[in-house]
């Protein structure tokens, strides 16, 4: 069981979380669900629907597109984060390739606590647009 204290610690490492404030860290540590899976276990499937995202704290990952492996991701990466900020069906496939233990964040628990607290979302939609950004400067200097 990971204490509250350690939750923040491990959201204050992950990119997605690094510009927000502790104290609200805090907050999002409070509705962040502790939930474990196990080797080739299925964490999300591509096309359904999407209503949570998953931080990984222990264990690794493979995110398919298709048959397609596209990245495998391992400690303080997060998947579906797309998915807490959309309703749209997800883009991908994601399998534990060893026991992954992950914090669980549903959207709708998420959206009540950027409702209560807008500096949260401003630090999520800086990450997001950085990433965003670096995304389309590789992909415009490959072609």
């Amino acid at each position: 069981m990971i204490s509250t204290v350690e939750k923040v610690l491990f959201l204050k490492s992950i990119d997605l979380f690094s510009q927000i404030p502790g104290e609200d860290l805090a907050r999002v540590a409070q509705i962040a669900e502790e939930i474990d899976f196990e080797p080739k276990e299925t964490v999300i499937t591509e096309g359904e629907l999407g209503d949570s995202m998953y931080l990984i704290v222990a264990g690794r990952v493979q995110v398919y597109k298709g048959d397609k492996l596209i990245v495998e991701l391992a400690e303080r990466e997060c998947v579906g984060e797309m998915a807490i900020l959309d309703s749209e069906p997800r883009s991908a496939t994601v399998k534990a390739i060893t026991s992954v233990q992950a914090l669980k964040i549903e959207r709708e628990d998420f959206y009540d606590l950027i409702n209560e607290k807008m500096e949260i979302a401003q630090g999520i939609i800086k990450v997001l647009t950085r990433r965003l950004r670096s995304t389309t400067v590789g992909q415009s200097q490959d072609r």
